[in-house]
């Protein structure tokens, strides 16, 4: 009897919480875990909800405003809100707030994350208070191979751009196995940019590269980070010299690691035609939508309707594949006629009444316009030196933006991204010379009436 009541009481009593357990949680706080907690399962459950979720248009559904930092935090934050685990950040004055603090408490919470006020307040000021200069506090470095590097992996440049693994492709039907979502600066309610995964050589002194976020642990009473090491995927392998050996930079070295394979070229040929043609089909409807709704005007450039109708993210991934193409053709040296007779059965049906076919989409795919006020044909590149020259003009507007930006704070990336902006110049002055484009020539100015 003695017995039964000591072991009642001890179940009565109150016992101090484990490495990772919580105590008892403020009613005030974000949102609650209770006894959740990030593992390599939740990871895995975290890159698949990534993959089919986030979409180029993801954060103007869900009217946030974004830059490229914010990508990074913004998708954790909202995962974590979804499947109730931690989460955390580190201020710009080196901070830690997370799901636990409480400033936030008088607002009213939903089940629903999109429409919980409360959960939306705190991150919005979470987005405000990091930028990629506290990503070193909040990440760890990663081995790279397909087990650490999945949807969701951020990625960071120093102190100037950081973006998110959306997808890995390991069939050869990509020019690079990993697939990015990025956002640019500043934030606004904006378009994700989907690319080809390309970064200069990670920095070892602030560990950039290739990253994942640290798990929050409840331990002495209060809410604090893992140690890097203690993660399952850490690793320093990327800054080592030998990372790059046999590969001609760090952007080729983490493809072999995620894809070994060498495939055959025409099979390799198949298989990135047949991912352009569906990225194409499905910029059918997407076109027809927008100019629907803007060829009378109403989608000023930079305006919500043309963030929502516009396609510079998926043009921009379609001249990648179409460069990836182009660059599969002339490197394996395949018989050319039977590449353009492949090319010409292709269809796709921009109209009503008019198709264009794949050949011709491969001849002109720097001209297709991303503009949803554009007609139907210079959408699909039939008006190529109307789209010539406002190409040349916002290309020279990205160069003088990357100045602007990232010239006195990150000098090494700037260079690097004015680097592939002079090139994308360069082939458009070619083009337009190719082409026998004629400057168009400015109205006069209009003669002032007299009263």
């Amino acid at each position: 009897m003695k017995l039964i009541l000591l072991m009642l009481l001890l179940s009565l009593s109150p016992v101090a919480p484990a490495f990772g357990r919580s105590a008892l949680e403020p009613p005030l706080q974000v949102w609650t875990v209770g006894e959740r907690r990030w593992s390599i399962e939740e990871e895995e459950n975290y890159a698949r909800w990534v993959e089919v979720n986030l979409t180029e248009d993801f954060f103007i559904r869900h009217n946030i405003p974004v830059d490229c930092a914010d990508v990074l935090y913004a998708v954790r934050w909202i995962y974590a809100r979804i499947a109730r685990l931690p989460a955390a950040a580190t201020t710009k004055d080196n901070q830690l707030i997370g799901h636990w603090s409480t400033q936030w408490g008088h607002l009213p919470t939903h089940s629903e994350w999109h429409k919980d006020l409360r959960f939306r307040r705190a991150l919005l000021y979470m987005l405000s208070e990091t930028t990629t200069r506290t990503l070193p506090s909040d990440t760890y470095p990663i081995r790279i191979d397909r087990e650490s590097v999945t949807p969701g992996t951020p990625f960071f440049v120093t102190e100037s751009h950081g973006g998110v693994i959306g997808r890995v492709i390991s069939d050869g039907s990509s020019a690079h196995p990993l697939q990015t979502w990025e956002a640019t600066s500043p934030a606004k309610v904006h378009q994700l940019s989907g690319r080809d995964f390309l970064t200069p050589r990670p920095e070892s002194t602030v560990f950039s590269g290739l990253v994942r976020f640290r798990w929050p642990v409840f331990k002495d009473g209060k809410w604090q980070y893992l140690p890097p090491p203690e993660h399952p995927f850490y690793s320093l392998e990327q800054y080592a010299s030998d990372f790059y050996e046999g590969h001609t930079d760090f952007v080729e070295a983490v493809a072999k690691r995620i894809d070994p394979t060498d495939y055959d070229p025409w099979e390799k040929l198949e298989r990135v035609l047949d991912t352009t043609v569906r990225y194409l089909m499905d910029r059918v409807p997407i076109v027809q939508a927008g100019y629907q709704r803007c060829h009378k005007g109403g989608c000023r450039e930079g305006s919500a309707l043309w963030e929502l109708h516009s396609t510079p993210g998926r043009d921009g991934r379609i001249i990648l594949l179409m460069d990836h193409l182009a660059r599969i053709i002339e490197s394996n040296d395949l018989d050319r006629e039977r590449v353009k007779g492949k090319m010409e059965a292709i269809s796709i049906p921009i109209q009503k009444g008019q198709s264009v076919t794949f050949r011709h989409l491969f001849q002109n795919y720097l001209w297709l316009s991303p503009h949803p006020g554009d007609s139907i044909e210079a959408r699909w590149g039939l008006r190529k030196c109307e789209m010539i020259f406002s190409q040349m003009k916002t290309t020279k507007n990205a160069i003088a933006f990357i100045e602007r930006t990232y010239r006195k704070k990150d000098p090494k990336y700037a260079d690097f991204a004015i680097r592939q902006q002079e090139e994308i110049l360069r082939r458009f002055h070619e083009e337009w010379v190719k082409s026998d484009c004629k400057e168009p020539v400015s109205p006069p100015p209009k003669k002032k009436v007299g009263r």
